[in-house]
């Protein structure tokens, strides 16, 4: 069950869901950031002008430094945070 478990990075907290979908939108910019290194700030704005971001990611992606957060929440493994094992995953019922 992923209700009210959270992920935490640095004074930032997520919904488990919300990184989910992070999760998602950052794998799909991968194959560029594959392609050229280089792109990793364009990948970042993609992601942050994807309209399928949450809500809850929109003040990250106006602060400096926002991509090493997304780059550390898309390197949680949802499976041992699903099982309230990791603990930057806060909220476990």
């Amino acid at each position: 069950m992923t209700l009210n478990v959270h992920r935490q990075d640095g004074e930032y907290f997520f919904s488990l869901e919300s990184v989910k979908v992070l999760q998602h939108l950052m794998d799909s910019s991968s194959v560029t950031q594959k392609q050229n290194p280089h792109l990793v700030k364009t990948s970042n704005a993609a992601v942050c002008g994807n309209p399928t971001l949450p809500q809850e990611f929109i003040e990250l992606c106006h602060q400096s430094g926002s991509s090493l957060v997304f780059s550390r929440l898309a390197a949680v493994p949802m499976d041992v945070c699903e099982l309230c094992s990791f603990a930057a995953c806060t909220g476990c019922l």
